[in-house]
């Protein structure tokens, strides 16, 4: 009898509020900065695989948009990714904060509620809390899904997310490895640029403008020891063009300039990029823009 070990592979999807740590979970667990993650609401927009492959495992995880109750057409299609990510998991990793309630999209947490694959519920940002708090929590989560497994974890301070990777491993069926062990992401290198884009604006800009913003890098050139970049800002007003120049132009060079080095650490190589700033009226709720940029 051999005692080797099983391979075990699946998809393991995370879910949850915004501003929850979803993306920074991702980025821990995959040791890796995959996902843009900043503290505003709606930063993530698309599901973005993490594949993280070890000797015997195979973890694709899927980092998904914060749930909401959309109100325009993007909204929507991201709360359809939402769930979709429900329907194809094989693991579903489902994080709240202490003393959060229910999800935000009342659809969406029946489903939740429905479902027979296994959930995860995970208390995140447990350094900030309590013990009584804690154990509230828990007991609260525990009477909504109680066919959940509860685990506390702090993202941010990497607590017990060994843990969960091994709760993880655990639940997987044996299955296939599905992508090359030295491949990190399902996402090509414009994606990524554009996401960098995309954070630098949404950390640099207030109110509605970085929710008015989509980014498109119409040109990715690399070389031996260079990578030359073309990106394109869109936004849905002139008025908005202006803000994110700027005067004489200094706020757009601040986000290359931050974009650029934060490129350079991703792909370990000098960057040039040039930034571009476009208006697409309305593009947030017309069905052939959303389609173009890839919604």
């Amino acid at each position: 009898m051999s005692d080797e070990k099983k391979f075990k592979s699946g998809f393991v999807n995370i879910i949850g509020n915004p501003n929850v740590g979803k993306s920074t979970l991702m980025n821990v667990l995959m040791k890796e900065r995959l996902v843009i993650a900043t503290h505003k609401a709606q930063t993530t927009r698309h599901r973005i695989k993490g594949i993280l492959t070890g000797e015997d495992y195979q973890i694709v995880f899927s980092d998904t948009p914060g749930v909401l109750d959309p109100a325009y057409e993007l909204q929507s299609k991201m709360m359809d990714a939402v769930k979709e990510s429900l329907v194809d998991a094989d693991v579903i990793l489902y994080v709240v904060e202490i003393g959060e309630k229910r999800l935000k999209n009342e659809d969406v947490f029946e489903r939740l509620q429905k479902t027979s694959t296994p959930i995860i519920l995970l208390l995140n940002k447990i350094d900030t809390v309590t013990p009584e708090r804690l154990n509230e929590a828990v007991e609260y989560w525990h009477e909504l899904l109680p066919k959940a497994e509860i685990l506390p974890i702090s993202a941010k301070e990497n607590v017990n997310l060994d843990l969960l990777i091994n709760k993880i491993k655990a639940i997987l069926p044996e299955g296939p490895q599905y992508y090359p062990e030295d491949q990190l992401t399902d996402r090509s290198e414009r994606f990524i640029v554009n996401e960098v884009i995309r954070e630098k604006i949404l950390l640099n800009y207030q109110k509605e403008i970085p929710y008015s913003v989509e980014v498109v890098t119409e040109r990715f050139k690399e070389d031996l020891n260079l990578i030359s970049i073309d990106a394109e800002i869109y936004v849905e007003r002139d008025s908005q063009k202006g803000i994110i120049i700027g005067h004489k132009g200094e706020s757009l060079s601040k986000v290359g300039k931050e974009a650029r080095e934060e490129l350079e650490k991703f792909f370990d190589k000098k960057v040039f990029l040039k930034l571009f700033v476009k208006v697409r009226k309305d593009w947030r709720s017309k069905e052939n823009d959303l389609r173009r940029f890839g919604y």
